[in-house]
């Protein structure tokens, strides 16, 4: 097979692998297995598939007993908030890169190939495999040039939530990071009903410059899975659920992971299962950089529950020091620069207000003034404004959201959503099955819609 029909064939696989992507994961299971998009059909029952949503898996083939990966290093132009499309570089079209699961005891081979303008290298984070296949340029390989491919090999011996990542310098600033799965071969204890992975990052985005500042140690957009808030998509469970969170974090900051609702216990770190005897109650995690935290909880509290970083100013996203002074006005939408003209730097309020005008989401944004309501002398009191005046209830946004998984939510609820947060809801039965149905209907009109790896493989 030439390298242009690969790479033709792993594209349509991503594709495919999309409509599963935040689909429910025993719908997942019931598909037939040339269509499933992670397992081989042979062990299509063997684990609880994790899903990340808004982010792909990666469909292997098997050769004599190996499975086999194609990982594309590229550019990629990612919407991470509707209208807010950004030059990050990342694996086969997505950053973060797709998940990729596997069994604990599999062989697989991995073949990265560099479609970047400079040399990459990719690092197995946290594995213990041979030293000439940790993917540290200049030690364990050389690096990988432009055009060129490296091809990775080693027996998975372990279980947990892992990652891989580019091993250049900055590169994993541009997004360059995956989840990577290591499914247990005996089952973890108590069993879970949903398994869910996130991939926290940052990125420091000027309103006039769609490519991030990958030296730039303050970040103004703060992303799950590669979207920010409201654009997140909501994790949908069952009322009675027993969850599993898996929080990945590959940025320049530490995040205080706090739940709404729910009290967790701590089962996991980038070195594994822990050992049942420390989990103790929590509902905030510190996932560190370069950490893996996994989470585990019963879903017996309903409602439409928050999921976020705690710290203040990644629960909004354009909160930076170079933001110049803000001004809330009665009948005003944002940040306006009247009372200091000479306000207009590239993160002034003025040209951010210019930026947020010229989105073409815009058109669908519907805006609740009422909720946005201060008193006349809100100028002349000193700190205003303060919390989600910045950006946040006058800019009910919820038209431009329009997925199976905010069904039912209450009116205005994207009022209130920002930067690196998202929703796990938790819904009775009833509500659980409608937007369950939803899914299904969207991802069958999905379907009929784009290739699958299947079709292509039997032209």
């Amino acid at each position: 097979m030439n390298q242009t029909r690969r790479n033709f064939l792993q594209r349509a696989a991503i594709l495919s692998a999309g409509v599963l992507a935040g689909r429910d994961s025993a719908r997942a299971r019931e598909l037939p297995p040339h269509l499933h998009p992670n397992l081989a059909s042979a062990e299509a029952e063997a684990f609880l598939p994790v899903v990340t949503p808004d982010v792909p898996d990666l469909s292997f083939e098997m050769e004599n007993g190996v499975k086999v990966f194609h990982l594309i290093a590229e550019p990629v132009k990612q919407e991470i908030f509707p209208g807010r499309i950004v030059n990050l570089w990342g694996y086969n079209g997505s950053a973060p890169g797709p998940t990729i699961q596997v069994n604990q005891g599999d062989r697989v081979r991995i073949m990265v190939h560099n479609h970047l303008p400079e040399p990459t290298s990719m690092h197995w984070h946290g594995f213990e495999i041979p030293f000439d296949m940790d993917g540290s340029a200049g030690l364990s390989q050389d690096a990988i040039p432009p055009g060129g491919h490296f091809v990775y090999e080693f027996t998975i011996n372990q279980e947990g939530t892992y990652f891989y990542h580019s091993h250049m310098a900055m590169q994993e600033m541009m997004g360059m990071i995956g989840a990577f799965i290591m499914h247990p071969k005996i089952s973890y204890d108590p069993v879970v009903q949903k398994d869910f992975a996130i991939i926290l990052q940052e990125y420091a985005i000027l309103p006039n410059n769609p490519t991030p500042n990958s030296m730039n140690m303050e970040y103004n957009w703060l992303t799950f899975n590669g979207k920010s808030a409201p654009a997140t998509t909501p994790l949908i469970v069952r009322l009675g659920d027993r969850v599993r969170l898996r929080l990945i974090n590959l940025g320049m900051d530490h995040h205080p992971v706090h739940l709404h609702g729910h009290q967790f216990v701590i089962t996991g770190t980038e070195g594994g299962r822990q050992p049942k005897t420390t989990w103790g109650p929590n509902n905030t995690v510190l996932v560190g950089v370069a950490q893996s935290r996994t989470i585990e909880f019963d879903a017996n509290n309903p409602g439409d529950w928050m999921i976020h970083c705690h710290l203040p100013h990644h629960m909004m996203n354009q909160m930076s020091s170079m933001v110049g002074p803000m001004s809330r006005r009665r009948g005003m939408g944002v940040g306006s620069t009247m009372e200091n003209p000479a306000a207009n730097g590239p993160l002034s309020p003025k040209n951010s207000e210019n930026e947020m005008e010229s989105m073409p989401a815009m058109a669908g944004m519907q805006m609740n003034m009422d909720k946005a309501e201060v008193s006349d002398d809100a100028n002349s009191v000193p700190g205003f404004p303060q919390d989600a005046y910045m950006e946040g209830p006058v800019m009910a946004m919820d038209r431009m959201f329009d997925k199976p998984e905010h069904h039912g939510l209450r009116p205005g609820w994207t009022g209130f959503m920002q930067g690196m947060m998202a929703l796990i809801r938790v819904l009775p039965p009833q509500q659980y099955e409608q937007i369950v149905e939803l899914r299904k209907n969207q991802g069958d009109r999905k379907s009929n819609a784009m290739p699958t790896m299947h079709d292509h493989m039997h032209e």
